[in-house]
């Protein structure tokens, strides 16, 4: 690996002008910019980066941190407002679902457009069109206009144009979300190719799994600075950290607990990390949750066989004669993978009164499932678990981290014992 730097930036900055109402753009226009109606929003912030030939850097960062307008500036998309970005060699960048493609045109027509703009001749891309169409998998589907595509064929056309254009700088922004597990893996392979060749790759992602599997350095950003440079390893554990401070503020300065429970040492939590969307008959309203290992301490990763507790409080606004709390997993792309309650492990909660507060903890033993992260979504309910009212459900409250513990296929491995038999031939 070459210790040149292919991508330079020295004091890196990007501002945006925000104007709460159109208006205020055009009277900023009339006046000849002499009076300011807009607010200035820096998207990025006196950035400095060198990135060696050959390296792979994973981009981290919260919504907003100025991750993807890094990657439009060095992809030639953006003009940074002050700064120098000196990027040598050639680019080619997955930016985002779609990016560059014309709708109206087919696919074939989009691979011919893209490939120009990259600055390849007809008969390049011609020669190219074979290994781009066996990688994309879309069949009889790239004579027809893109608008018809489904997501999955959209990402998969994208990133095969993308990669075989072998680029000296591959920047990828999130693509890897779209997508069935199998072309993941491909695409993956892919990567892992290109970086065996010596290219540069600079990955934007919030799968903070992929940084540490496939990453030789990371960049943490925030509010468009670099907080933090170093191993994968390093850089996640500081955007874990991060994100829970952040959550303990916003749940109320960092405030988790409530009394203790005297008979069932429980206590009562008041920490609620996310509240997006919130519904329910009204009649309780849960309080906190919040994830523990064996010893007490706030967990925001598990790992397979790891013995965890998920706690969970609610008050009750008026009489309950049969409540049920309960909680359902989903992945990153929303699909439930699991689901339990009170009831349904077999706890049937006493009848609870106006001004109750309940809380229910569920013993997990983690099993083995694909890395990544995943959401929790408490609700409490009245009822049985055939037919119940719905009081209170929070929408992925509370976000965890499951740690690479091996090969997984799909999204879980069951608990599966093998055994053999062998008829030989000669008997």
């Amino acid at each position: 690996m070459s210790s040149e730097p292919v991508i330079l930036l020295k004091h890196l900055s990007k501002k945006y002008p925000i104007y709460d109402r159109p208006s205020q753009k055009l009277l900023e226009l009339l006046t000849l910019r002499r009076r300011q109606f807009h607010r200035e929003f820096w998207a990025l912030n006196d950035l400095d980066l060198e990135v060696p030939a050959g390296s792979t850097v994973g981009i981290i960062g919260q919504n907003g941190s100025g991750k993807s307008t890094l990657l439009q500036i060095v992809s030639g998309i953006l003009r940074q407002t002050r700064g120098d970005c000196l990027v040598k060699g050639t680019v080619a960048a997955l930016l985002e679902l779609g990016s560059g493609f014309n709708p109206e045109f087919t696919g074939r027509e989009n691979v011919f457009m893209n490939g120009a703009i990259m600055g390849f001749t007809r008969g390049q891309i011609q020669d190219r069109l074979p290994q781009i169409l066996e990688f994309a998998e879309i069949g009889d589907f790239v004579d027809q206009p893109v608008k018809t595509y489904s997501s999955g064929m959209f990402m998969r056309l994208a990133f095969s144009v993308a990669i075989h254009a072998d680029p000296d700088i591959l920047l990828v922004d999130e693509a890897l979300a779209v997508g069935d597990v199998i072309f993941q893996h491909r695409c993956i392979n892919r990567i892992n190719l290109l970086r065996k060749a010596g290219k540069t790759i600079l990955f934007v992602t919030h799968d903070l799994q992929a940084v540490t599997r496939f990453c030789d350095r990371a960049i943490l950003l925030d509010h468009g600075r670099k907080l933090e440079d170093g191993t994968p390893e390093q850089v996640v554990q500081r955007y874990q950290a991060l994100i829970f401070e952040r959550e303990s503020r916003a749940a109320g300065k960092g405030e988790f607990w409530g009394p203790v429970d005297q008979d069932t040492g429980l206590q009562i939590v008041n920490t609620i990390p996310f509240i997006h969307n919130r519904f329910g008959a009204g009649g309780a309203e849960i309080l906190g949750i919040i994830l523990l290992s064996t010893n007490g301490e706030v967990l925001n990763e598990m790992r397979e066989n790891q013995e965890v507790q998920l706690v969970i409080s609610a008050r009750v606004n008026r009489t309950m004669e049969h409540p049920i709390i309960g909680f359902t997993v989903r992945d990153r792309l929303g699909v439930e993978i699991t689901s339990s309650n009170s009831s349904y492990e077999g706890l049937h909660l006493p009848v609870a009164q106006c001004g109750d507060i309940i809380t229910v903890g569920f013993r997990i033993t983690v099993p083995r499932m694909r890395p990544g992260s995943y959401s929790i979504s408490p609700a409490i309910a009245q009822g049985n678990i055939w037919e119940h009212t719905v009081e209170d459900w929070i929408d992925n409250a509370l976000i965890i981290n499951i740690a690479d513990s091996g090969l997984v296929y799909g999204m879980m491995q069951w608990p599966v014992r093998v055994s053999y038999s062998v008829r030989r031939a000669d008997r």
